[in-house]
């Protein structure tokens, strides 16, 4: 996979917060991973923020915290959907490997009918 840059400059969280939910909605995985590099390179740099950079991103937390929840429903419906999806794909393929294995069991009781009707008549 191609590695991605974060953005040098820092989007207040609350714009990071409606951008990651509309890509989720949007199923855009290039853009979400973009935002996941942009959240990892804003908590690594959390240790080297001076105390005013650390209030104002204490603000910026306050203010996005509304859109976070709402990220946060969204992507636990995201994840029940992908659940259900798995589900019913296995429940397929196991209903597909039953198909083959009745159409396998069918051929080979008509082969051996076949066979039997073939031993009690013969060619006459």
């Amino acid at each position: 996979m191609q590695e991605l840059e974060a953005p040098a400059a820092n989007p207040e969280l609350k714009e990071l917060v409606v951008e990651a939910s509309r890509a989720l909605a949007r199923l855009d995985a290039p853009r979400l991973e973009e935002l996941a590099l942009s959240c990892e390179a804003l908590n690594r740099d959390l240790d080297s923020m001076d105390a005013g950079e650390k209030s104002d991103l204490a603000r910026q937390a306050r203010e996005a915290a509304p859109g976070m929840a709402v990220l946060g429903r969204v992507l636990a419906v995201t994840r029940a959907n992908q659940n259900v999806m798995r589900r019913l794909r296995e429940m397929r393929e196991r209903r597909l490997e039953y198909s083959e294995r009745l159409i396998r069991a069918g051929a080979e009781t008509v082969a051996e009918a076949g066979a039997e009707v073939e031993a009690v008549h013969g060619d006459d």
